[in-house]
C-alpha cells in the first residue's frame, strides 16, 4: 500500500507515524510545503519571547528521525498543487528546483492545516506587519523584536494574540493589543476574563477593546495603525492574529466536499466523500461533542488524534473521532485561563436551556502556604445536571480542574457525579473537598432545589428583592452591593422578623458559602430566598 500525506506538523506527522507502526511494509510519502515536517507551532510565541532559547527545541520530530526511525519518505519544500482523483495522483511542485512531478497514491491524507486570516486592510502586506504560523514567521518576529524595536501593536486578542503580547512585553516592548470584541479571549465568557484584562494592564499592556485596524501605514520610519474610531497607534511593527482559515483550496479544487467556512467535510473515521482520501487537523470541519453541531476549532490535541484515527481506518481498524470539545488553556503573565465545552454565550446563541454557578476556591488547602485563588464557572442542564461546559481563571491548579471536568463530559457524567469524584488530596496539592467536588455540590444543590440561586447580573433594578449581605460588619464596610442590608449569618435567625411577610430575599456573602447557609435558614423559615451565586466577589469582578 502506498500512502501519501500532504502536510506535516501535528495531524500529518501523527498520521504518518501511526501508519508506519501499523504497516511496516507500506510506502509512506510525506509532502511538506515548508522547511520542517514537524515542529511545535504552539511554542512559537515563546521562542519569539526568548523563554524557549534554542530554535531546534521546536523541532518535535526532526526530518532525519522521521526518515531513519520510521523510514518515511519525507519531502520538504514540496507543495502539492493538484489532486487528480480519477487516476489517484498528486501533482507536486519542488520549490527548490522549480520543477513539477506526479506522485501516485493508494490512500491520501490531507493535512494542510489553516493559515492566518489576513483581511484586505490597506497596508497589511507591509514587511512591518507579520503573522505567526511557522518557524520562518517566528524568526522574522524575533528579529524584529530584538533589533531595536520599542513598540508593537497586535491585532487580535485570541490565544495567539495574548501569547505574543506576553512574549513581546517580556522582551521589553511596549505592547498595544487591539481586539474587535469587547473582551480579550472571545471564546470565554466576558466576566471570566475581566481579571485577566486587569492583569494585562498591570503588566503594561495597553488594551484597545471594541476596536479594529482600518489601515497600516508604513511609509515613515514607524508603523502607524489607524483604528476604526479614527485614532492612531504608532509602533515599530505589527502582528495580525485575527484567526485562521482552513487551507482547503487544494481539496475543494479536486471535488472534495467542504463546509460553509471552508473546512473539509469528513466522517467519524476522518474519511472525505472520496473513500480513498482522508483529511485531518485544522483543515477539517468536525462536530461539537456536546451538541453534535458542525464546528471548526483549531487545536493541536484533536489534530493529533485525528491523524491516528485516519491511519487506523486506512489499515482496517474501526477507530472513530467522537467530536471536538474545545478544551483549551492559555497563560497570561503567570495567570492561567482554561475552558472546556460550551460557553454561556454559545449556549444562548443555540437556545439551549442552561444554568450556571460560580465559586472561588483556592488551588490547595488554605492553611498550607502558597494557596492561590481561582474563579470557576460551571454550566449545566438545570433539569438533568448534564455538564455543558466549564471555565476557570487563576494561577495554579486551573488546568487540572478543567481537565477533570473535560474528562467527566467525555464520559457523559453529570454534576451529581462530580460530587462523588475521588481525586488526589494532600494539603499542598488540593482539598479534601476539591474545587471539582465543590462545583458538583453547588450545582447539584441547584438541580435538587436545595439552594435556589440568582446571578449578579440579574440584581440591577430588582425592586421586588430584599438584598441581605450576610458577611460580617467589617466585611460589609469594605464594600457591598448597593441597596443591601447587612445581617451577619450568625445573627440572621434573630432578625427574621425584620423581613416583611411575602418578601423575596436574595442573600449573599463573599463567595457563596455563607449565602447558601443563609438561604437554607430562610427557606426553612418559610421565606422565599435565593443565593447570589459567587457572592460579592463575583459581583465585584464585573461591576466595580
Amino acid at each position: 500500500m502506498k500512502i501519501v500525506i500532504i502536510g506535516g506538523v501535528a495531524g500529518g506527522a501523527s498520521a504518518a507515524a501511526r501508519a508506519r507502526r501499523l504497516g511496516e511494509s507500506a510506502e509512506i510519502v510525506v509532502l511538506e510545503k515548508g522547511d520542517y515536517p514537524s515542529f511545535a507551532n504552539c511554542g512559537l510565541p515563546y521562542y519569539v519571547g526568548g523563554e524557549i532559547e534554542k530554535r531546534e527545541k521546536l523541532l518535535v520530530a526532526p526530518i532525519d528521525m522521521l526518515r531513519q526511525r520510521h523510514r518515511l519518505d519525507v519531502r520538504v519544500r514540496s507543495e502539492a498543487i493538484k489532486i487528480d482523483r480519477t487516476v489517484k495522483k498528486v501533482t507536486v511542485r519542488d520549490l527548490n528546483a522549480g520543477t513539477e512531478y506526479d506522485e501516485s497514491y493508494d490512500k491520501l491524507v490531507i493535512a494542510t492545516g489553516a493559515s492566518p486570516f489576513r483581511p484586505p486592510i490597506p497596508g497589511i502586506q507591509s514587511d512591518k506587519v507579520v503573522a505567526l504560523r511557522d518557524l520562518n514567521d517566528a524568526d522574522r518576529m524575533r528579529e524584529l523584536a530584538t533589533s531595536g524595536a520599542k513598540r508593537a501593536v497586535i491585532v487580535g486578542a485570541g490565544f495567539i494574540g495574548i501569547e505574543v503580547a506576553e512574549n513581546l512585553a517580556r522582551r521589553g516592548l511596549q505592547v498595544t493589543l487591539v481586539e474587535l470584541a469587547d473582551q480579550i479571549l472571545p471564546p470565554w465568557d466576558r466576566e471570566m476574563v475581566l481579571p485577566l484584562e486587569k492583569h494585562l494592564k498591570q503588566e503594561g499592556v495597553e488594551l484597545k477593546l471594541g476596536s479594529s485596524a482600518k489601515e497600516f501605514d508604513s511609509t515613515g520610519k514607524s508603523l502607524l495603525v489607524t483604528l476604526n474610531d479614527g485614532s492612531k497607534v504608532e509602533a515599530d511593527f505589527g502582528v495580525v492574529c485575527i484567526g485562521v482559515r482552513p487551507d482547503s483550496k487544494l481539496a475543494a479544487d479536486a471535488g472534495i466536499e467542504c463546509g460553509p467556512r471552508g473546512g473539509i467535510l469528513v466522517s467519524s473515521n476522518m474519511q472525505t466523500n472520496d473513500p480513498d482520501i482522508y483529511a485531518v487537523g485544522d483543515v477539517v470541519q468536525t462536530i461539537c461533542s456536546t451538541t453534535g453541531d458542525p464546528t471548526q476549532i483549531p487545536l493541536a490535541g484533536p489534530a493529533n488524534r485525528q491523524g491516528r484515527i485516519a491511519s487506523d481506518h486506512i489499515f482496517g481498524r474501526e477507530s472513530t473521532y467522537r467530536g471536538t470539545q474545545g478544551t483549551a488553556v492559555v497563560g497570561v503573565f503567570g495567570k492561567t485561563a482554561a475552558m472546556t465545552g460550551l460557553s454561556e454565550k454559545v449556549l444562548r446563541s443555540k437556545n439551549i436551556t442552561y444554568e450556571k454557578i460560580y465559586l472561588h476556591p483556592t488551588d490547595h488547602a488554605g492553611y498550607f502556604p502558597g494557596a492561590q485563588g481561582m474563579f470557576f464557572k460551571l454550566l449545566f442542564a438545570p433539569d438533568s445536571g448534564k455538564i455543558l461546559g466549564a471555565q476557570a481563571v487563576g494561577t495554579s491548579g486551573v488546568d487540572k480542574r478543567i481537565d477533570v471536568i473535560a474528562m467527566a463530559m467525555q464520559a457523559h457524567l453529570s454534576v451529581f457525579d462530580l460530587e462523588e469524584a475521588e481525586l488526589c488530596y494532600a494539603p499542598q496539592y488540593g482539598h479534601a473537598k476539591d474545587p471539582v467536588n465543590m462545583a458538583g455540590f453547588i450545582a447539584s444543590g441547584v438541580v435538587r432545589g436545595d439552594q435556589p440561586i440568582i446571578h449578579a447580573d440579574q440584581l440591577a433594578g430588582r425592586s421586588d428583592l430584599m438584598l441581605i449581605d450576610v458577611r460580617t460588619t467589617g466585611e460589609f464596610s469594605q464594600g457591598a452591593i448597593p441597596g443591601a442590608k447587612n445581617i451577619p449569618v450568625e445573627l440572621l435567625r434573630e432578625h427574621l422578623a425584620e423581613i416583611p411577610d411575602g418578601q423575596k430575599v436574595a442573600a449573599y456573602c463573599a463567595v457563596g458559602q455563607r449565602g447558601y447557609l443563609a438561604t437554607r435558614i430562610l427557606l426553612q423559615n418559610g421565606i422565599d430566598a435565593v443565593n447570589v451565586s459567587g457572592g460579592y466577589r463575583r459581583w465585584a469582578i464585573e461591576f466595580t
